[in-house]
Parts: C-alpha cells; sequence; structure tokens
C-alpha cells in the first residue's frame, strides 16, 4: 500500500499522470497546478512538461488553455518565459477568460513581458473579479483607492478561500483601529496556514490589540509557526517564558493548542 494515498499532492499528482495517459492535456495540467501549489515540486516540473500538449489547444483557439499555460509559465518559470506567457494571457484575456484576464493583468500592473499599464491591469481585475475569480478580487482589492470597496473585494476573495486576502484584510482594519476585526481576520488567514498572520495574531494577543493580553495564545501562535517551518517568533515565546507570562501548565496547554507538544516542553527549561 502507499503510504502516501490521501495525500493531496500526491493524489493530483496521479490524477495528472492518468490525464496524460488519456491525452487530456487541460486536466493533467490543472492536476499538476494543484499538486505545485501544494508544495510539489514534481507537480511544479510536470506542469511545465505539460505546455508542450496544452500550446495546440490554444492555438487552435481554446481559452482554457491560453490561460492555463500562461499561469503556468507565470508561476513555474523562469523570466525567459515571460513573453510567451504574456502572449497566451492576452489571449485568453481577449476571449474574456477570467483566470485569462487576472494573468494578464499581473503581467500588465507589474510590467512583466509587457510595458506596464496599471489602468488596463485594473480594469482586466475587475472583469475576472465579477465573473467570480476570487484572485482577480484579491489583487483588485490591493489596488483600489476606495477603502469600503477594497475591504468588500478583499473579504470576497478570503471568503472564496484566498489566505493572504484575509491577512491584507486584516492589515487593512489595523491600520484604521478595527482591532477586534483585524484579529479575527489574522487568526482566520493563520489558521489556513499564512506564516506573517501567525505572527501578527501572536503579537497582538502578547500585547493586548483587539483583545486582553493572553500569554497562553500568544505562544500557541508563535508554536504554530515553528511547525511550519518559520523559527522567527521562537525567541519571542522564549522571552514570555523567561518574564513568567505563564507557568508550566500555561505552556503545555499552549502546545496542546497548537499540536506541538515536544516544542513546548522545550520552553519549560526557560522558567524562571
Amino acid at each position: 500500500m502507499d503510504e502516501r494515498a490521501g495525500d493531496p499532492a500526491h493524489d493530483d499528482l496521479e490524477a495528472g499522470r492518468e490525464a496524460v495517459a488519456a491525452g487530456d492535456w487541460l486536466a493533467a495540467g490543472h492536476a499538476f497546478v494543484r499538486a505545485a501549489t501544494e508544495g510539489s515540486a514534481e507537480g511544479a516540473d510536470l506542469a511545465v512538461r505539460v505546455v508542450g500538449g496544452l500550446v495546440p489547444l490554444a492555438d487552435a483557439g481554446s481559452a482554457d488553455a491560453a490561460a492555463l499555460i500562461a499561469g503556468i509559465l507565470l508561476e513555474h518559470s523562469d523570466g525567459s518565459a515571460l513573453p510567451t506567457a504574456a502572449a497566451y494571457a492576452r489571449a485568453a484575456a481577449d476571449a474574456r477568460h477570467p483566470a485569462g484576464q487576472r494573468t494578464y493583468g499581473h503581467l500588465l500592473a507589474n510590467g512583466l513581458g509587457v510595458p506596464a499599464d496599471p489602468v488596463t491591469a485594473k480594469a482586466l481585475f475587475r472583469a475576472a473579479a465579477e465573473a467570480g475569480d476570487p484572485y482577480a478580487a484579491f489583487n483588485l482589492g490591493q489596488l483600489s483607492d476606495d477603502f469600503d470597496e477594497a475591504l468588500a473585494l478583499l473579504r470576497t476573495a478570503a471568503e472564496q478561500g484566498v489566505e493572504e486576502a484575509g491577512a491584507v484584510l486584516a492589515d487593512r482594519l489595523a491600520a484604521v483601529d478595527r482591532d477586534e476585526e483585524a484579529l479575527g481576520w489574522y487568526l482566520w488567514a493563520a489558521g489556513r496556514g499564512h506564516i506573517g498572520a501567525m505572527h501578527a495574531a501572536a503579537s497582538w494577543y502578547r500585547d493586548g490589540f483587539g483583545t486582553a493580553p493572553d500569554p497562553v495564545e500568544a505562544v500557541r501562535w508563535f508554536l504554530v509557526m515553528f511547525a511550519h517551518g518559520d523559527g522567527d517568533g521562537v525567541h519571542e515565546a522564549i522571552a514570555l517564558v523567561k518574564a513568567g507570562a505563564l507557568d508550566a501548565e500555561g505552556i503545555r496547554r499552549a502546545g496542546r493548542l497548537a499540536g506541538t507538544p515536544g516544542a513546548a516542553d522545550a520552553l519549560l527549561p526557560f522558567l524562571p
């Protein structure tokens, strides 16, 4: 029995290989992109390889294939592929494909493979967002000069699963002292793996922004950061322990909440 079965990236890799065997290049490309998004380097490599099978479809007029090619080349190839990515993104955008509009808008907003054109970029993001593309809503939310519109767009993107949108939304709310709402969105994004939101949540619980100070929750999120491979919060957790902000049981509780009891035990020797 393959112990990797049930792992999303592994399952997507298998689905992609099956699609390649069946000659379904669109399904294969989407599966490999999903695997890459889940952290699979093999998925990223295989997505790039699938481009060769997608090109005839795109050249024959498939906006789906053109948008997928553009996204793969933008995310998983080097700068030399940008002109090709831009050409296919524009073709998909001209066909009013939401992912193509969003990708071409991103290229125009940042001057990648094409001259920068922020006005057209915003128009493309808006069209894609209105068609239901959550990443376009996220991009437009960051560019909008209308504060209320920006909040609405970021909230829409977050509610459709764009974790970074939740973190940016929290930043915007914090900037206008809507701290309780901001903390809620930091926690939302932190719970979905956003490292910056984890650090913000830990720091806010430590310092009492948007809530009463709670050293257990602070250490919890510092430990979650560590579990996700980022040790930047460890020294701050140690400082809380050294200051006597929580006792041994509080440290262990933080570890249980974080799902990292071993890391919590490592903090016990720092108790005063």
